[in-house]
């Protein structure tokens, strides 16, 4: 008997985890502009007996790129093959899964802004003719044969939608681009979430924590899960804003939700750079983290938040970020010096 169908059986802990991504539109918290024309375009294929055209998604890291990926394959009825940019080496990886694929396939390629030229020129054609160019044969003999792929649908993602290719960005029939969520949508997930934990929480302790996730649902399930432990050893196994409150000093997370290295991306600017501005490469130095993971994950809420302005000389800290970490604004006659 399958252990999933034993009335005696408990799921683990890495099965719960995996079980808090929605499979399905209707239980994709957030997005709505983009589920509701996302609705029209699966419904429309499914109707047809059609591969979904090829669908773009962009946005920051944790909005839920991915789990849509699997929502749309769900929708469909179809088979979901991920991979991702750099684990395509070389043209015949890619081969290899397209020649792989069953018809009305959703293959799914994050971080696709890290595709190299050769796998991306391949997968123009795929896109566009469902074929596949491949050389045979080397020197003047070689010549190249176009092998049939069956119609599937290539759904990428990226966080870094400006580095995208024009041409490869072109052949995406569908764009969408997620936004941080509303407190009120993170609220929600964080009580979906707590369901299917098995977890009590209050009312009060999802909103704080749905305040504090930074306009995303996987930092929100992330520091769930953190409160979850905190409410079990420290509480009594419910999840109270009082279990919030302490778990969220412990782990130096605060009102807005900044940690403490985002604390110190602000004090670097200001106390050692004045202000600003300052060039990311310099300000990554000065707090120890990679330029890569200081322009995708901290930035961005940084500047959503309004406490960090990009110019062309680099970041300079808002008025917002001196009252938020409680320094005295520079002023010249009553004007921001910045």
């Amino acid at each position: 008997m399958p252990r999933e169908l034993d009335p005696e059986y408990e799921p683990g802990e890495d099965e719960r985890e995996l079980s808090l991504r929605p499979k399905l539109l209707s239980e994709f918290q957030g997005q709505a502009a983009l589920k509701r024309n996302l609705e029209v375009f699966i419904r429309a294929a499914r109707e047809r007996g059609e591969a979904l055209d090829h669908l773009f998604l962009m946005g920051p890291p944790g909005l839920g790129k991915t789990t849509l990926a699997l929502v749309v394959a769900n929708e469909l009825g179809a088979d979901f093959k991920p991979t991702s940019a750099p684990a395509l080496d070389k043209p015949k990886d890619l081969a290899g899964i397209l020649t792989t694929l069953k018809e009305r396939s959703v293959l799914f390629i994050d971080e696709i802004h890290r595709l190299k030229p050769a796998i991306e020129e391949m997968l123009y054609i795929a896109m566009e003719d469902f074929e596949l160019d491949w050389v045979i044969g080397q020197g003047p003999a070689a010549r190249t044969v176009r092998i049939p792929v069956p119609p599937f649908t290539l759904v990428g993602a990226t966080t870094k939608a400006g580095t995208v290719s024009a041409p490869l960005a072109s052949r995406f029939g569908i764009s969408l681009r997620f936004g941080y969520y509303e407190p009120g949508e993170l609220d929600a997930i964080v009580h979906r979430s707590a369901g299917i934990l098995g977890v009590d929480i209050d009312g009060e302790a999802a909103s704080l924590l749905a305040a504090c996730s930074r306009g995303t649902p996987r930092i929100a399930n992330r520091l769930l899960r953190r409160m979850r432990d905190f409410a079990q050893i420290e509480g009594k196994g419910r999840i109270t804003r009082k279990v919030v409150g302490l778990g969220l000093e412990r782990l130096e997370i605060d009102a807005l939700g900044l940690e403490r290295l985002d604390r110190e991306i602000l004090r670097a600017i200001i106390q050692k750079y004045a202000g600003g501005p300052v060039g990311a490469e310099t300000l990554a130095i000065t707090v120890g983290e990679g330029v890569d993971s200081l322009e995708d994950y901290y930035e961005p809420y940084l500047i959503q938040a309004g406490l960090v302005a990009r110019t062309s000389r680099g970041r300079v800290a808002t008025a917002a970020a001196y009252r938020h970490l409680g320094l005295e604004i520079p002023s010249e006659d009553g004007r921001l010096l910045f």
